[in-house]
């Protein structure tokens, strides 16, 4: 099908009518023990045309069933009871479950106490469903277990404890694979950058066959350790050391290679270049049994070496190289075709993320989804009907459609999802692609879940209806948010806006906008926003104007040349664009009130507020920066040379992105706000801004949160003192309501 270049007029005409019967929101209906509940999908695994799900035991309290549904007509059969699902008397609290290929046994996990985000630790039990039995997976390790798998034959699983691979029997028997890993040397996981930029956790794969194993191997040595400090554990604190890679400092070396679960011993791929300057992000088998495909990087991310790898031999060879001038991503969703002749291949290469399939000798490549749009992700592909479904946003770039491609002959894309449904569509598919679940929300209605048949997307029945949360929704004042877009210099940026329920355009409003802006987000979207959104409207109620600005480089699908854009230029150009479609906005709407905007935003979306007050402080008198990088050499080194190059290379890039660098000019109200625990941002970042700002005499104000997290949502009522602080704090400093 070939899509029409018209762009949509995206704009949500209801904006104008006030809905302003109802009771104003309160902080504790969205946070906190008392907040109105959002329902979720239940925990659903596909298992051919059936699913099964997680439900609460009727006849064990805190116990779970596990119950198998057929998907077309919805007979339900329990699997095993929460008394099978118990040890010890005690029913198991489970975090996550896996069915084996052959239907007959199921790994059971539940997380440790201790687990961390990158070191997602737990216990793991064998369920037998014929004799409703259980074991503990692992018994006897000092170390408990991560990420446990079936092989594909269902007669093995494997697992990483002590940072080593082992592999393990139905019946118990054990092979230990690997014998060197230990707090440094990380093996069958991924180190703390590739778990976080490359959603590298589980760090092996399982050959067809079920015969061998292929694994990364991390060695962490020389790479740079990052203190944390628990300061409330006890009478004395407690350090968390973290390998913790920044730019322009030493890597992890990585390597990759193939160990037989028969016989332990590796035989390691001999691959090129210094491996701590070189990335392996991707690496699986290649549709046998006997070679690994094998994604390397150089530390630029700009140029991808694809290679097979002979898992007897260790020795590789070229299929192919991508390069781009800025940076590269390594393409996910990689399906082997027709016997293992093809593959199918993501790529930017004509300007635009699109589904190829390339040969196994990489000299022909087949374009399959042509057109200006991007494929936003693969959600399956069904080689035997020969399509691949995905995700796309072709005509209008706030919205999620699942569309599906022909992956032989003429290219042909077409609209899985049904064309009078408005709003942004996830899904998740049965590996046979007959079935999935359908996510479907809006920026004003929460998130619905069924079950759906495809490609005709038929509805089954509903799993989730939100119906608390949307009576909350519907029963209280509010304006239906605004999509709108803003022209600044030559190029047009996407935005949306929320008014008050009692909007007066006669009058002027304070504004207050959320960013994040980086190349990892998009905040201009057509789907529900959880509690952040009902945050933004309990402050329209209160008498704000919220808008969001998506400027060039963020995540959205807008084509390579808008998201390279940036290449050099993190927080610089970024926090140029907001300004200028702040002003162009404020010029254009008469009722905002130019003495009181103000900014707001977390992670990345915390540095472009600091870049906002700091660089623009006669725009904006009010900023709230949560868990804000202020320097980018104090981030990892993946994320920030992918984006900015090395150091070395782009000194003042470093710089002028940085937003410590400019916090001379502050003269507005600043809060910061940082969680002592956060592994990701770490806390060094609050205090080294707050440092500079206490050398400059600069009035600031900030808050710490003891050992929480990057979410800042660990502990009882966090999330409502959070936001309860931030509340207080704009009603204090950006007074709200409306002035003649």
């Amino acid at each position: 099908m070939k899509f029409r270049a018209t762009v949509l007029v995206f704009l949500f005409f209801l904006s104008s009518v006030s809905l302003a019967a109802g009771t104003p929101l309160e902080l504790t209906q969205i946070f906190g023990p008392d907040a109105v509940p959002t329902e979720r999908a239940p925990s659903i695994r596909w298992i051919g045309d059936a699913y099964s799900t997680l439900e609460k035991s009727q006849t064990l309290e805190g116990g779970s069933d596990l119950v198998r549904h057929d998907a077309e007509s919805g007979k339900r059969s329990v699997v095993a009871r929460a008394e099978t699902l118990s040890h010890g008397g005690k029913p198991l609290p489970i975090s996550g479950y896996d069915w084996s290929p052959d239907e007959r046994h199921i790994l059971v996990e539940v997380e440790s106490p201790g687990s961390r985000r990158n070191n997602p630790v737990s216990d793991v039990w064998l369920l037998d469903v014929r004799a409703q039995a259980l074991r503990q997976v692992g018994a006897g390790l000092p170390a408990a277990l991560m990420h446990a798998e079936f092989s594909p034959d269902g007669a093995r699983i494997a697992f990483v404890s002590g940072n080593n691979l082992y592999v393990e029997a139905l019946d118990g028997t054990r092979v230990q694979l690997t014998s060197d890993g230990d707090d440094i040397v990380l093996n069958g996981r991924g180190d703390l950058a590739y778990e976080e930029e490359f959603s590298l956790g589980k760090a092996y794969r399982w050959s067809p066959d079920s015969r061998r194993i292929a694994y990364w191997q991390f060695d962490t040595r020389g790479v740079g350790t990052f203190y944390m400090i628990r300061n409330t554990d006890g009478q004395y604190s407690t350090l968390v050391p973290l390998q913790y890679p920044k730019p322009g400092t030493t890597n992890s070396a990585a390597r990759v290679g193939v160990v037989s679960v028969d016989s332990p011993g590796t035989t390691w791929f001999r691959l090129e270049g210094d491996p701590r300057d070189h990335y392996v992000p991707r690496m699986d088998w290649a549709g046998n049994g006997n070679e690994v495909l094998i994604q390397h990087e150089n530390r630029r991310q700009n140029i991808n070496r694809v290679w097979l790898g002979n898992a007897a031999s260790g020795a590789v060879s070229p299929v192919m190289t991508e390069t781009d001038e800025a940076w590269l991503l390594p393409s996910d969703d990689i399906h082997w075709l027709d016997g293992g002749r093809s593959f199918t291949w993501l790529s930017e290469r004509d300007g635009w993320m699109h589904l190829w399939t390339i040969s196994r000798d990489g000299k022909s490549a087949s374009l399959r989804t042509p057109g200006e749009f991007d494929v936003v992700q693969i959600e399956a592909v069904d080689e035997k009907a020969g399509f691949a479904y995905f995700l796309a946003s072709p005509g209008n770039v706030t919205r999620r459609y699942l569309y599906r491609a022909t992956l032989r002959g003429a290219p042909n894309v077409e609209r899985v999802t049904p064309a009078n449904l408005p709003g942004s569509h996830d899904y998740d598919l049965s590996p046979n692609a007959h079935w999935a679940l359908h996510f479907a929300s809006t920026a004003e209605s929460p998130t619905k879940v069924d079950v759906v048949r495809l490609p005709a997307h038929e509805s089954r029945r509903s799993l989730v209806e939100n119906a608390k949360l949307r009576a909350l929704v519907d029963g209280t004042p509010r304006v239906a948010t605004e999509f709108f877009k803003v022209g600044i210099d030559d190029v047009v940026l996407d935005a949306w806006l929320m008014k008050p329920p009692t909007f007066d355009a006669t009058k002027k409003y304070p504004l207050l906008v959320y960013v994040y802006s980086e190349p990892a987000g998009q905040t201009v979207a057509d789907r529900w926003g959880g509690d952040r959104h009902l945050w933004h409207l309990l402050l329209a109620q209160r008498g704000y104007l919220v808008a969001s600005v998506d400027s060039r480089g963020a995540a959205a699908p807008r084509g390579r040349t808008w998201r390279r854009s940036i290449y050099g230029q993190i927080g610089i150009l970024a926090s140029a664009d907001q300004a200028a479609a702040v002003r162009k906005i404020v010029a254009e709407r008469p009722y905002i009130d130019a003495k009181r905007i103000g900014v707001w935003g977390w992670s990345g979306g915390g540095a472009m507020t600091l870049n906002a007050m700091f660089r623009y402080p006669g725009l904006y008198s009010t900023g709230i920066a949560v868990a804000s990088p202020v320097d980018q050499k104090l981030y990892n080194s993946i994320y920030q040379e992918r984006y900015m190059g090395l150091p070395a290379d782009n000194e003042a890039g470093y710089r002028d992105g940085s937003p410590i660098n400019f916090a001379q000019n502050l003269t507005g109200n600043l809060l910061i706000i940082h969680g002592t625990g956060d592994d990701n941002v770490h806390y060094q970042n609050a205090e080294a801004l707050i440092d500079r700002l206490i050398g400059l005499n600069k009035t600031f104000s900030m808050m710490a949160y003891p050992n929480r997290t990057h979410g800042i949502s660990e502990g009882s009522n966090t999330r409502l003192h959070l936001f309860g602080l931030i509340t207080r704090y704009l009603e204090e400093h950006l007074p709200a309501g409306p002035v003649e």
